[in-house]
């Protein structure tokens, strides 16, 4: 049997400026259109207008582009579109993106008083060679600055760390991770950059002058990654994320619970355990659409049962806590072994996951390698 769906109870909301796009970037955000926050503001209370009845919250998400870049009026602005339609309850987490030269005290003051509980600094390095070489518009002065500012104000911080940048050194990143260590912070993300095609990192690569880490070299500060984080105390609970206890980001879970989720503005992508639904990428595009009350749906993602209960097995073994096969018969009405169990058996032999009957886990090997493990999952192959 197919589960009901549920309503969802998180929320994503996608703020599309920025001062700078740096190099390596490719989200949907305008860079230097602060002339546009107000028909933004305009579009966005016109999407709010699709949830029919005010949503109850566990989570809220304010990404982009960069939410602080709107300034404190401009939150101010967005906070009370969405204070109508979208209501935290409880002990609700809500986080919001910023840039660290965009914090000060009040800017945290505004934020926390209208409800936000997490700020997640895209720091990306605290190397001033670094940050130039990811074309980053910030220091690593900023970097500590915004944290003993949010910090203070009694706000819970998330650092982003990128690694395998152009140039970057082993030591270097085992300098960032002292360093963001230091900080004091309750959670870290760190990724390895990526070079997506059309950005400038990606043009600047095919001329040869940046050139792609090793992949040994990427492995290496992936493990270093691993084993300082988790010597400092933190919980590595999901491939490219550690907490501190009790601080896993509670609105990403939903995600790898691939639980219903809300998401509005351009580009943003909403999920009702059936199908995806993502936003007109274009952030001009889905503002005349939305205003002018065409569709502004940009692609459509319906998903069989098994199909929705592969993609589970992929976002699900991305976490340490791995798949338990109750649960995951449960939320999708499929077995585990149905979908996924020749792949499992051979993972176990590989030692790159372990298997108790009950619960699949990969072990560190299987999760440094997990990018390269999907695709007989997600292709029927499993």
């Amino acid at each position: 049997m197919i589960p009901a769906l549920a309503l969802p109870r998180s929320v994503y909301v996608h703020v599309p400026f920025c001062r700078h796009r740096c190099g390596y970037c490719d989200f949907s955000l305008l860079a230097g259109r602060d002339d546009l926050f107000e028909r933004y503001f305009l579009a966005m209370a016109c999407e709010l207008k699709r949830v029919p009845l005010p949503l109850a919250l566990d989570t809220l998400y304010l990404g982009g582009g960069t939410p602080s870049h709107l300034g404190p009026a401009g939150l101010r602005r967005l906070f009370n579109l969405l204070h109508g339609p979208l209501v935290p309850v409880g002990t609700a987490e809500i986080t919001m993106e910023a840039n660290p030269s965009d914090v000060t005290g009040p800017l945290a003051a505004l934020a926390k008083g209208f409800g936000v509980t997490r700020f997640s600094l895209g720091a990306q390095s605290l190397d001033a060679a670094t940050l130039r070489s990811l074309d980053r518009d910030h220091s690593p002065d900023d970097v500590r600055q915004a944290t003993a500012t949010l910090l203070g104000a009694g706000l819970s911080v998330s650092v982003d760390l990128l690694i395998a940048a152009p140039g970057q050194s082993l030591a270097a990143v085992e300098q960032d991770l002292e360093a963001v260590i230091a900080l004091g912070v309750q959670h870290v993300s760190v990724y390895c950059l990526t070079w997506e095609k059309g950005t400038q990192f990606d043009a600047l690569r095919a001329q040869g002058i940046l050139s792609v880490a090793d992949e040994s070299i990427e492995r290496a500060m992936f493990e270093a990654t691993i084993d300082r984080m988790e010597a400092a105390g933190f919980e590595h609970y999901e491939v490219s994320n550690f907490a501190r206890p009790g601080f896993r980001c509670r609105h990403n879970e939903a995600y790898w619970d691939c639980r219903p989720w809300e998401a509005f503005g351009p580009g943003a992508a909403r999920y009702d355990g059936r199908e995806r639904i993502t936003n007109h990428r274009s952030t001009t595009g889905w503002m005349t659409r939305v205003l002018e009350g065409q569709d502004f749906t940009g692609d459509r993602d319906a998903m069989t049962p098994e199909e929705a209960a592969r993609e589970r097995v992929v976002v699900g073994l991305r976490r340490r806590d791995g798949l338990d096969r109750e649960e995951f018969r449960a939320a999708s009405g499929l077995a585990l072994d149905t979908i996924a169990g020749a792949a499992i058996v051979a993972w176990v032999a590989d030692g790159l996951a372990t298997d108790d009957g009950q619960r699949v886990r990969l072990t560190r090997e299987g999760l440094l390698l997990s990018d390269a493990l999907w695709q007989r999952v997600l292709t029927g192959r499993g």
